[in-house]
């Protein structure tokens, strides 16, 4: 099954690709397309890193789980983001993280090797797709960067205010929804659950915070 080249389009590893070249490049990297259902395993810690994944529809998770099963979720991506091109490109033998689907999805899988090597047929795209998967590698390492400046925060307070002040800023808006339940959050900010829900109680009765689930008003 091939996805609909509309579907690929948004997704920047296809930037400067024209639509009607897509069908005869997908030909040539002998692309595989998979559909995951909510919580399902899509790449396990220890898997063999080789794939660049496209979510095609849905959302996932990218986490790590420590010796004594604690969960820590890295970032969530939305269709039509890339996963795993850091560890495929960086020749990782084994992945470290694990990739689960948050909701039914839809993924496209791309051998690495076929997409840094360029082919018998001298096919033209091979180039603009290094070139674009170099910008990805690159904005992702922009994203950890945030992430590990909410993360070094000292206290579960300020790890929380700054990543909500970071949601408000990329939305433009005092109110937002973020994709994580509370347990999600907490996994995400590396705190315990409890601790947390005690924070964002606290700050409501403060006036800092609205929060009804997922959406959250600060001011």
């Amino acid at each position: 099954m091939k996805p609909d080249t509309e579907i690929l389009t948004g997704n920047p590893l296809f930037e400067g690709i024209r639509p009607e070249e897509i069908p005869d490049m997908l030909d040539c990297l002998q692309v595989r397309t998979m559909k995951y259902e909510k919580n399902q395993i899509i790449f396990s810690e220890g898997d063999l890193a080789e794939y660049v994944g496209i979510l095609l529809t849905g959302s996932i998770f990218i986490m790590r789980e420590d010796y004594f099963g604690n969960r820590h979720i890295t970032t969530t991506l939305q269709a039509p983001e890339l996963f795993g091109e850091v560890f495929a490109c960086a020749e990782t033998v084994l992945l470290p993280v694990s990739v689960i689907a948050c909701e039914d999805s839809m993924v496209m899988l791309l051998n690495c090797k076929k997409i840094l090597t360029v082919c018998g047929n001298s096919c033209k795209f091979h180039n603009t797709l290094i070139h674009n998967l170099l910008k990805v590698i690159a904005r992702k390492n922009l994203m950890l960067n945030k992430k590990l400046n909410i993360i070094t925060k000292r206290t579960t307070r300020e790890k929380l205010m700054a990543f909500l002040m970071s949601e408000a800023k990329k939305n433009a808006a005092p109110a937002f929804t973020i994709p994580y339940n509370r347990q999600e959050l907490a996994d995400y900010l590396g705190v315990e659950r409890s601790a947390l829900s005690a924070e964002i109680s606290r700050l409501c009765r403060e006036g800092v915070l609205e929060t009804k689930r997922s959406w959250f008003h600060i001011g």
